[in-house]
C-alpha cells in the first residue's frame, strides 16, 4: 500500500510527508521522471492543496488533499505487470543485490539498462524490481543514466526515501565514479565548476549545456591513471561530484576538453571509434562507490562495486 493514498484526483498526505515541500511530496509519489511536469503544473495553479494555489515550496501538513489535475492522475497509477517483458524481468533478476534490509535495496545496475520507464521506454529496472519483489513502495533515491553502470540505492517507503532525499540536498551522501576520459587532463587533481541547463536543442537533439542561466554544479576529480595506445591518449579519472544534476559529469568532462570515452550524446564520432578500436564499449562511466548514513539506524553504510571487467582491456601493456 502507498504511503500516500491516491483517491481519484486526490493524494491525501499522511505523517510521514508532514512538514515536506509540496514538489518533494509529489515527485516522491509520482516519480523523479515527471518531475518537470509537476513543477510546470504547480506554477500554473493547475494543482492545489485544499482547493488553494500553493508555490513548489509550499509546506504540507498531514491529512491536506492534493488535487491532481487529469494529466497527473494517470501517472499515479501502478505499471501493469503484463506490460514488462520477460526478457527484463530476467535480466534484473540476475542483478547482483548490495545491500537490503526493511528500508533499503542497493543493486549493481549493469549499462545498458533504464533505471525506469519513459522516455521511450515502456519499463525500467525499477519496475521490474517492484514486480519480482513485490515491492509496490520501492522508489529510487538517485538516478543513473541507462549507459552508466555501478551502485544504485532505492528506497522500500516512504519514510526511508524522505530522508535519504533530505541527505542527498544536503551533501551528506558521498558518490564516487570512475571514467575513462580522452587525452590526459591536467592539472592532475581539481575543482569543476558548471552552470547546466538541460532541455537545450542543440542540432536537433536535446542536450545539457553550460550555461550562466544554468544550475551551479560542482564536481572534484582526480586523475588515477595515464594510458595510450596507437597514438590515443586516454586516462582514468575519480569523480566525486557535489551535486547531481543531469549529466554532469559528461558535459562538465567535455568542457574541459576531456570528454568520457564511448559518449555517444557528447564525445566526438573520431573518438567513439578511436575507443572501439582500443577495445572499448559502451559509455565509460561506473558509479564505484556511495557513502551515506542509514536514514534509520543512523548507521554509517558504504556501497562499492569493482570497475566493469571490460575496462581490463583499456590498461596499456
Amino acid at each position: 500500500m502507498a504511503s500516500s493514498e491516491v483517491v481519484q484526483s486526490r493524494i491525501i498526505v499522511d505523517k510521514n510527508e508532514d512538514g515536506s515541500r509540496l514538489d518533494r511530496v509529489l515527485v516522491r509519489r509520482l516519480g523523479n521522471e515527471r518531475r518537470s511536469l509537476i513543477m510546470r503544473l504547480i506554477r500554473k495553479g493547475n494543482v492545489r492543496v485544499n482547493g488553494k494555489r500553493q508555490k513548489p515550496e509550499s509546506r504540507v501538513v498531514s491529512g491536506d488533499e492534493i488535487f491532481l489535475p487529469g494529466s497527473l492522475r494517470s501517472e499515479a497509477k501502478p505499471q501493469s505487470p503484463d506490460a514488462i517483458p520477460a526478457s527484463l524481468l530476467h535480466k534484473v533478476n540476475s542483478i547482483d543485490v548490495l545491500f537490503e534490509d526493511q528500508w533499503l535495496l542497493a543493486v549493481n545496475k549493469p549499462a545498458g539498462m533504464v533505471v525506469h520507464g519513459g522516455s521511450g521506454h515502456g519499463a525500467g529496472l525499477i519496475e521490474a524490481l517492484k514486480e519480482i519483489r513485490k515491492l509496490s513502495d520501492l522508489r529510487l533515491a538517485h538516478r543513473l543514466d541507462r549507459d552508466t553502470s555501478g551502485v544504485l540505492l532505492m528506497a522500500k517507503n516512504l519514510e526511508a526515501l524522505r530522508k535519504l532525499t533530505e541527505s542527498f540536498r544536503e551533501r551528506d551522501m558521498r558518490k564516487t565514479y570512475f571514467a575513462w576520459v580522452k587525452g590526459h587532463p591536467y592539472p592532475y587533481a581539481g575543482r569543476m565548476i558548471s552552470n547546466l541547463s538541460k532541455g537545450i536543442t542543440v542540432g536537433g537533439e536535446r542536450m545539457v549545456i553550460d550555461d550562466e542561466e544554468g544550475k551551479e554544479s560542482i564536481t572534484d576529480y582526480q586523475v588515477v591513471l595515464e594510458a595510450g595506445r596507437d597514438g590515443f591518449k586516454y586516462a582514468l579519472v575519480a569523480l566525486n561530484p557535489h551535486s547531481g544534476r543531469t549529466h554532469q559529469l559528461r558535459v562538465q568532462l567535455l568542457s574541459e576538453g576531456h570528454a568520457i570515452l564511448g559518449d555517444p550524446k557528447y564525445a566526438e564520432k573520431e573518438d567513439i571509434k578511436q575507443f572501439k578500436k582500443i577495445g572499448g564499449r559502451g559509455l565509460a562511466l561506473h558509479a564505484w562507490r556511495l557513502r551515506f548514513e542509514h536514514p534509520v539506524k543512523h548507521e554509517p553504510i558504504e556501497l562499492r562495486v569493482s570497475l566493469p571487467e571490460s575496462w581490463k582491456e583499456l590498461v596499456s601493456e
